[in-house]
């Protein structure tokens, strides 16, 4: 119970004859009958909070981003009229900077009897699930002297899934792999390893894939043509270690790289691909196998929106041990882990061998556009010495490339805006060449 309506009180105060206020409101109320009157009545005529009922409903996930709206439903079953003030709380990552306040508090009045709705719009700052707090509602008397306030437990969860900013980039990586299918008009049939039809012998065409047979059949010389393979099985390992939790910009690596495996998740799918995904540091974070078709993503982004990066170092014969199980047969194993030389030459390059004796496997690194801008630097003294760091940090990326690269094994450095890309075109030309 709370005390309100200073300005109706002191206008009170202010009859009382001189000598006669006391400082405390105790002394107040008994020496001024009538306004004692008025409060106990204000505070009786007060809807009760404990009795009302609150149910929530609306939006259960949304993309980082995007706004959602969550609405509570407020049931007045006493007689008495709800004249309320309501708080809807929820964490702090769930609002944008300085908008809580008007995001989260709601005016309402609800006759008896009746029920009324009020509408919280959330924009989360941060992936995972956003669980509400308490809902605390004051509720007023006629006259705002006396109110009486509680808190309710109404539980609602929203799940902020990734905002696959690359998905802008999927049409155009469509195009070039209906061109590799043969199934738009190009100047060259796609490459690959999978026969898909005959047709006749053009200047320029590689005389390997004459078909002798056919030819004889027919009074021209026939060509074979190919297609790359289909149903391809691809595992996308995100490591989740202490490298991932590096910021790149606004945010950790971990989230550039989740962008670029969506992406060519999405890719793959349409190709035909069967695609798992696998995150781990020490231990499995999340694990999703045997998703196809429109399943596909919806379950990669619900997977993907509870990982945090650990502050832990990846244990690597772990990571490798658990890809080689969930990739028995020949695979493409996407790696998206750092790049850092001390990592990758304890931990990775050892285990390599066990991988790419049977799979194909690209490593893909998120790059630090911060990196390139330092060693551009010039015309002081610190701009001098950070491009020195900035080129010496370059080149021990180059040469750990280049190490793996010995192994057999494709490398994708670049930026967060281009990681997603880039990994794709990778894909694309491994596709293309046949090694798939």
């Amino acid at each position: 119970m709370a005390f309100t309506g200073r300005a109706a009180l002191l206008a009170a105060i202010g009859t009382l004859p001189v000598g006669l206020w006391d400082p405390s409101w105790t002394g107040v109320l008994a020496v001024n009958t009538p306004l004692a009157l008025a409060c106990a009545c204000d505070f009786a005529l007060a809807a009760p909070v404990r009795r009302l009922g609150l149910t929530r409903s609306g939006d259960t996930s949304v993309r980082l981003g995007d706004p959602a709206e969550v609405t509570l439903t407020v049931t007045n079953p006493g007689g008495r009229p709800l004249r309320a003030r309501l708080r809807d709380a929820w964490p702090p990552s769930t609002w944008r900077p300085g908008t809580e306040t008007d995001a989260s508090r709601h005016r309402l009045t609800v006759p008896p009897g009746e029920r009324r709705r009020v509408t919280t719009r959330l924009l989360p700052t941060r992936r995972g699930d956003r669980r509400a707090d308490r809902v605390t509602i004051r509720s007023y008397g006629p006259l705002g002297l006396f109110t009486r306030q509680g808190s309710h437990e109404v539980p609602w969860t929203v799940r902020v899934l990734p905002p696959f900013h690359s998905r802008k980039h999927l049409p155009s990586k469509l195009a070039r792999l209906r061109e590799l299918d043969g199934r738009t008009s190009v100047l060259t049939r796609g490459e690959g390893t999978e026969f898909d039809s005959l047709r006749e012998y053009v200047p320029g065409d590689d005389t390997r894939s004459i078909d002798w047979r056919a030819t004889a059949r027919h009074s021209s010389v026939a060509v074979r043509t190919w297609r790359p393979e289909r149903d391809r099985h691809i595992l996308l390992v995100l490591d989740t270690g202490r490298t991932s939790a590096g910021r790149v910009g606004d945010a950790p690596r971990l989230d550039a790289s989740m962008d670029a495996a969506l992406l060519l998740a999405a890719l793959a799918s349409r190709a035909g691909d069967r695609v798992d995904l696998l995150a781990h540091d020490r231990r499995v974070r999340a694990l999703v196998q045997g998703k196809t078709g429109g399943k596909l993503l919806p379950a990669l982004v619900n997977a993907m929106a509870t990982l945090e990066p650990e502050l832990v170092e990846t244990d690597a014969r772990s990571l490798t041990a658990t890809a080689l199980r969930c990739a028995p047969r020949r695979s493409l194993i996407v790696l998206l882990t750092g790049l850092d030389a001390a990592p990758i030459e304890e931990g990775l390059l050892p285990l390599l061998p066990q991988l790419t004796r049977r799979h194909t496997v690209v490593l893909a690194a998120v790059a630090d556009p911060h990196i390139a801008a330092m060693a551009g630097a010039r015309g002081t003294v610190d701009a001098v010495y950070q491009a020195a760091a900035a080129a010496q940090a370059q080149e021990e990326r180059r040469r750990t490339a280049e190490r793996l690269g010995r192994h057999g094994v494709t490398v994708v450095d670049a930026t967060p805006d281009t990681l997603a890309p880039a990994l794709a075109d990778a894909y694309l030309a491994l596709k293309a060449a046949g090694r798939l």
